[in-house]
């Protein structure tokens, strides 16, 4: 069932995004060279919790952290932990979000650690790009596939493969709430889009095959062929005014 989200619903869940984005940006700024995934998660809840809200990962379906950090070829729900420092030239997806006041934000970035091979530059760029060329494609009495073929035209035509397997969601008094929103499919199908409807856009790029897999720790997703991942994600309300970012500071 896909919840239309009132004016006083869409206030409360600015206000969740709000700290997810700057949750998102503090943990991003702790990403160098020597730093443990371990730190980087207690950094974003720290900023949940200064804010008075509470990290929605945590815990949810029993995940350990506040974030899922995935780096070079996991593509999502890493478990950060002592062990996993970061090294010059990785790549480094943080996926985190907040709840407060009974509704929820939710977003995640690419980060680049030290300096990148070219090729891993681009495609943190790709993914970021695809990312808006999606929003840009959330418009009310349009459909969620114009969202996903817009992701995957921008992807697929630089060459990148998109993820299968992972696709985004609605957003509201829960953390993952209908529809559905993959970053593959084709224009003028799928669910109409309308004013009221949140939902988080999230493409998850690789630079290989777009099969992944798995880890016995039941969280950690990998590229089955060991490529890297990027992922960007932005929550976004559908309004009569066009798409609107609910996850900024």
């Amino acid at each position: 069932m896909i919840v239309l989200k009132t004016n006083r619903e869409l206030s409360l869940m600015r206000e969740a995004c709000r700290i997810s984005a700057g949750a998102l940006r503090v943990a991003g700024e702790a990403v160098e060279p020597g730093v443990t995934t371990e730190e980087i998660d207690r950094v974003a809840y720290k900023y949940i919790v200064s804010q008075g809200a509470r990290p929605n990962f945590l815990n949810y379906a029993g995940f350990p952290a506040t974030a899922c950090i995935s780096i070079n070829d996991e593509v999502i729900h890493g478990i950060p932990s002592k062990q996993r420092v970061l090294k010059q030239g990785d790549i480094v997806s943080i996926d985190l979000g907040a709840t407060i006041n009974g509704y929820n934000g939710d977003n995640a970035a690419t980060f680049a650690v030290g300096s990148v091979s070219p090729d891993a530059e681009r495609l943190i760029n790709t993914t970021r790009e695809s990312l808006y060329e999606g929003i840009r494609a959330a418009v009310a009495g349009g459909r969620i596939g114009d969202i996903s073929s817009a992701v995957q035209r921008y992807c697929e035509g630089r060459g990148f493969s998109v993820v299968r397997d992972y696709v985004g969601h609605g957003v509201g008094a829960k953390l993952h709430e209908d529809p559905s929103v993959p970053n593959f499919g084709t224009p003028g199908r799928g669910v109409r889009l309308l004013p009221g409807m949140t939902i988080a856009i999230e493409p998850m790029i690789n630079m290989g095959g777009w099969e992944v897999k798995r880890l016995s720790d039941g969280w950690t997703v990998k590229t089955k062929d060991g490529g890297l991942s990027a992922h960007f994600e932005h929550t976004v309300a559908i309004t009569s005014d066009g798409p609107r970012i609910l996850t900024v500071e």
